[in-house]
């Protein structure tokens, strides 16, 4: 079945080096948390607010063994007044073994506070 892993963290600066290493860092731990095979991966949309513009954060997935080939793609959010600064989404694609509702989400930083209701945030 093909499922959607969702995840999000922020960055306390628009520079390159943050965005990238912040979404390699969201990316490893989705990979971990649901045990994703690139092979298995339909593909990964990225999204970032207005504020950030210094990198792609698909960047982050060419830096992880065996993930050069997973097709991604970046967008910028619609920029609704008083939505958290600074964040980088991402909604991965994947063929998983689970149901919804073991699907583990992902939450870093200060996304923690945008799925608050799943109970499933990792607080970092």
């Amino acid at each position: 079945m093909i499922r959607g892993v969702r995840g999000a963290t922020t960055i306390k600066k628009d520079q390159e080096e943050e965005v990238v290493q912040a979404t390699k860092e969201l990316l490893d731990e989705m990979i971990s948390a649901n045990d994703l095979d690139p092979e298995k991966v339909s593909h990964i949309w990225f999204t970032v607010t207005s504020d950030i513009q210094s990198a792609f954060p698909a960047k982050a997935a060419r830096l992880i063994a065996g993930w050069q080939f997973v097709p991604v793609m970046c967008a910028q959010e619609i920029p609704v007044p008083g939505s958290l600064p600074l964040c980088v989404r991402i909604m991965l694609s994947a063929e998983l073994d689970k149901s919804q509702k073991d699907v583990q989400h992902v939450y870093l930083n200060e996304a923690v506070r945008l799925r608050p209701d799943l109970g499933l945030t990792n607080k970092k």
